[in-house]
């Protein structure tokens, strides 16, 4: 019996994979050839789970995903990775269906199943800057808390103008990055040219 491949992804190291290693184990895949990519998006291509996914499958064989966008996220996407799949002699399992890209049925049905996964994402993307306008205009999207409250900074400042600490250490001091330090110094600066 020719070996299945399984590829699980989830797009943020909050998501669980437990759901889809699951599924994956029902449509037949043993764990141990169960790859996996946490936090990484449809979209970033560089994600090592499919790369050893994509090269522990063999001619014959069939890569398996529970769902087309756990594989790509973008319609040009999908076509490289089944082009090479392809190349290879390699099935593609999505869910209980297994599509053979050398069949023209197969082609046309993946290239329909490749669109709804890139009009998903395009979806998703329009709701999220959807509701940030909305909660931006509420007053409800403020951005991140700062790091240092005023006073904190002030005293960072003081301590950098006495010049006996440098920004490295004032950020060990303090707990946070350089950059931060600098912000502040710059924030401190604009305050009193502006006086």
């Amino acid at each position: 019996m020719p070996q299945l491949i399984g590829y699980a992804r989830v797009s943020t190291r909050e998501q669980d994979l437990t759901a889809q290693r699951a599924a994956l184990e029902q449509l037949g895949v043993k764990p141990k050839d169960i790859y996996v990519d946490h936090g990484l998006t449809g979209t970033n291509r560089e994600r090592p789970g499919l790369h050893t996914a994509l090269a522990a499958v063999r001619r014959g064989e069939t890569l398996v995903v529970t769902k087309l966008d756990r594989l790509a996220r973008s319609l040009p996407d999908a076509r490289d990775l089944i082009g090479e799949l392809t190349e290879e002699g390699v099935r593609l399992q999505i869910g209980n269906t297994v599509h053979d890209p050398t069949d023209p049925v197969g082609r046309l049905l993946f290239n329909v199943l490749a669109m709804v996964a890139e009009f998903e994402a395009d979806l998703i993307s329009a709701r999220t800057r959807e509701g940030m306008l909305v909660a931006k205009a509420k007053g409800h999207l403020k951005g991140k808390p700062p790091k240092l409250n005023k006073a904190q900074e002030a005293h960072l400042v003081a301590l950098h103008e006495t010049g006996e600490h440098t920004s490295t250490e004032l950020a060990e001091l303090f707990g946070v990055a350089r950059s931060t330090v600098y912000r502040a110094r710059q924030r401190a600066r604009r305050a009193s040219t502006a006086r």
